[in-house]
């Protein structure tokens, strides 16, 4: 599979006017952060969770509406359904990827701004699969929308798309991503610096659609009309900052995402303005 390439300049680009270089090209952790140790996922347990896989899908639904499920048996059950339907879940993501490159003002000018840094993403490496979601043994739902590999290129979870908009904002959000590594070769991982993957989740979050007010208050229920934006980009940065192996808790995320707001928040390269 195709994968976007770097240019050979791409880490040694001249910064804008201030003194910032998107925080993707400065200094070290004075000392490395501990790994976490992965969450514990749990198996499903028909007399735990209500949800029995033997029985008709209708059947679990009917248990679902009448409470008979616990939380965790919700998600094995949605869980099952997006492996009965993963087929027709990739067919509308392929089907509305298409039409984003085609016809997306965003996506296209960010496909443009890629390809002027020698890199390449197209049907080849820009792909729709099913992404499993597991509930970790504290409760948490660990689920992810898309996700960017600058080894494989861009991946999108066709069953956790809800409709062409939201694609729209996912890809956005990993072709920002995939932007910053042709430019800056970002440290992904955060082995040596999280102060890299906190920039670039904050320029993506805040570029790609996904903070804007009527995403917000429409999908998420926010209806804060103060700082709104801003607190939105801070949270969903910190979120993915958390993801990293070599973040401690979200205090450390915090603190990391904090010490390089200011100059990646201003940054709206390669646009000019925050335009979704």
């Amino acid at each position: 599979m195709a994968t976007p390439q770097p240019s050979p300049s791409s880490s040694s680009s001249t910064p804008q006017s201030d003194t910032h270089t998107s925080q993707l090209q400065q200094q070290q952790d004075p000392k490395p952060p501990t790994t976490r140790p992965l969450p514990r996922f749990l198996e499903n347990d028909p007399a735990r969770t209500g949800y029995d896989p033997s029985l008709k899908w209708w059947l679990n639904y009917f248990k679902i509406i009448t409470g008979q499920f616990t939380r965790e048996g919700v998600e094995h059950y949605r869980e099952d359904r997006y492996k009965a339907n993963e087929a027709r879940d990739c067919g509308r993501c392929e089907a509305d990827r298409a039409y984003l490159f085609a016809y997306s003002p965003t996506i296209r000018f960010l496909r443009d701004k890629v390809t002027a840094l020698n890199g390449t993403l197209d049907e080849t490496n820009v792909v729709c699969r099913r992404c499993p979601a597991r509930v970790a043994e504290d409760g948490r739902v660990v689920r992810q929308g898309g996700g960017f590999s600058p080894d494989h290129g861009i991946l999108i979870c066709a069953n956790e798309m809800r409709d062409r908009g939201h694609l729209e904002d996912t890809l956005a959000h990993e072709m920002v991503h995939a932007w910053d590594h042709l430019r800056w070769k970002v440290d992904w991982m955060g082995g040596g610096n999280l102060k890299h993957a906190a920039c670039t989740e904050i320029r993506a979050s805040m570029l790609s659609g996904e903070c804007r007010w009527t995403r917000e208050t429409m999908t998420r229920g926010n209806w804060t009309l103060t700082q709104q934006f801003q607190n939105c980009v801070r949270m969903r940065a910190i979120q993915s900052v958390m993801a990293r192996p070599a973040c401690r808790d979200d205090v450390h995320a915090t603190k990391v995402v904090n010490e390089v707001w200011d100059s990646c928040f201003s940054d709206k390269r390669p646009f000019e303005e925050v335009y979704r």
